[in-house]
């Protein structure tokens, strides 16, 4: 038995230094020759499951995992494993049931702690996450990653002293943790610390939970300290359409400082910021570009004038609707007595961005609990909703979502943002989920209240119903519960009071 054992030790040996170092396909055909003789050898079954989940074969990875633990039940690491791929299949529940079995077998297991608490945190228990962190750290002191997701875990939870602290222990043992350095960033941003937060902002070029590739151009990036007189600067857009939005207010800013602006936003943006003050070109992204001596994303520019909470350029309105098209929905919408009232109650979804996922979840309504929330007041509502599967839900059952008929859908009609932006100029007041709808109309100055999520994007700020970026924004804020049915409740009160006031006070 010795014999034939110690050729196979040898082969393994060589196969994981290959492994190691990356030619996985090679080990991968060392493994499975030791499986043709040796069907169930636990490790080179173990082994495999790892290069499946290297290549994001879950399935293949947990099956592979399974007849390893056939031939070896007492292995902790086998059951870790196993949830690790059970949680990317977003099997949770399952993922931590073998998570207790691998402590079970290993009580001093803190990888095991971690990622539990990452399961427990996707289920929604940043309670018990936080708690299994903190097992994971008392075991293994110097686990940047566990200080890092407690952070997350305690920012969820709006405990952004301790998260900050966490931040701060993981980058310390961590020096280039772009993940740690970005969560830190959203907490300061959030906290109205604009200095710690812009600075740190910059590291998202880093983060490869974003998935953000910088543009890469010969000429220089600008933060602010180079002048710019007589110089043609690029600035570019980046992530969502609503940031573009919110950030393009600083070109007229860029203007004051000497540059000739060159804008590139993605080509739905166009027509609507075509006019924006400061900006000498628009372009759409792909198009050619002029000459220009430096560039800068938009999101780098509260940095490069070192903005504070008390200085964010606000020249509201500072994006104007197309006058043709405003008169054209004028008079498609014709006089109404009753209030009118644009809707947004679900989100975009950037299917490059998974991480981002369950934000979204998080964010959007549900159309039937926001349409019974609404739908029996004396308010005319048009909907603003682009984007499938939001838009085609309104489109097949507006009628059964809104039986009294006072509910319009013109989706289909709107091309573009200045469309909307348009229409958005006819009405009186927009609702919605923090989406780029929500930045156009209050751009545009017109009255928007925003339905916000407990856990706020940074741009919210804490505590406040009112916004330093937008005059016009009122917030509806979710509470610890993070239910959004006493939102809308208060949404609902809302109008009604504003609806008497339009029809002169009478009820």
């Amino acid at each position: 038995m010795n014999e034939q054992a110690s050729p196979i030790a040898e082969q393994l040996r060589s196969a994981i230094g290959l492994h190691q170092r990356g030619q996985v396909d090679q080990a991968q055909a060392i493994y499975e020759e030791i499986l043709r003789t040796h069907s169930g050898h636990a490790d080179a079954l173990h082994l495999l499951s790892i290069i499946a989940y290297q290549r994001k074969q879950f399935g293949k990875a947990i099956e592979l995992i399974d007849r390893a633990i056939m031939a070896g039940p007492e292995n902790a690491v086998l059951y870790a494993n196993r949830g690790v791929a059970l949680r990317h299949l977003k099997q949770l529940e399952a993922a931590i049931a073998d998570y207790d079995k691998a402590l079970a077998l290993k009580p001093d297991y803190a990888e095991a702690y971690y990622n539990r608490g990452n399961a427990l945190r996707e289920l929604k228990k940043p309670e018990a996450a936080i708690a299994d962190y903190g097992e994971a750290v008392a075991l293994k002191p110097d686990y940047a990653e566990a200080y890092n997701n407690r952070g997350f875990a305690l920012h969820e939870l709006r405990e952004s002293d301790a998260a900050i602290a966490d931040f701060d222990k993981a980058i310390s043992l961590k020096p280039d943790y772009a993940e740690a350095y970005w969560n830190k960033a959203m907490i300061s941003l959030l906290r109205g610390d604009f200095v710690t937060g812009f600075r740190l902002y910059e590291w998202r070029w880093k983060n490869p939970l974003l998935n953000m590739v910088p543009r890469r151009f010969a000429q220089p990036l600008w933060l602010g300290a180079e002048p710019l007189y007589g110089k043609r600067i690029l600035l570019h857009s980046e992530q969502g359409l609503g940031d573009t939005i919110q950030f393009c207010r600083y070109a007229p800013q860029v203007a004051r400082a000497g540059g000739r602006v060159i804008l590139q936003v993605p080509s739905p943006l166009v027509g609507l910021l075509k006019n924006l003050e400061g900006a000498s070109e628009v372009l759409a992204e792909g198009e050619p570009l002029p000459d220009f001596d430096y560039h800068c994303p938009l999101m780098s520019l509260p940095l490069a004038f070192e903005t504070v909470v008390d200085s964010i350029p606000d020249p509201t309105p500072y994006i104007e609707a197309d006058s043709d098209k405003t008169r054209a929905w004028q008079e498609r919408i014709g006089e109404r007595k009753n209030l009118k009232v644009g809707v947004v109650w679900n989100g975009g979804f950037r299917p490059n961005q998974p991480e981002v996922w369950a934000v979204n979840e998080r964010r959007n309504i549900p159309l039937d609990m926001f349409a019974r929330a609404l739908c029996d007041l004396d308010i005319d509502f048009f909907s603003l909703q682009k984007g499938d599967p939001a838009e085609s839900e309104i489109r097949d059952r507006a009628c059964e979502y809104w039986p009294r008929g006072n509910f319009y859908d013109f989706a289909s009609d709107i091309a573009d943002f200045s469309d909307t932006a348009a229409l958005v100029a006819n009405l009186d007041l927009v609702v919605s989920v923090d989406t780029s709808t929500a930045h156009l109309a209050a751009a545009l100055g017109k009255p928007t209240w925003i339905l916000n999520r407990f856990d706020a994007c940074w741009r919210w700020l804490l505590d406040r119903d009112d916004s330093p970026w937008y005059r016009s924004v009122r917030l509806y804020r979710q509470d610890k519960g993070r239910n959004w049915e006493p939102v809308l409740e208060r949404v609902a009160a809302g109008l009604t009071q504003l609806a008497n006031e339009h029809r002169g006070g009478r009820p």
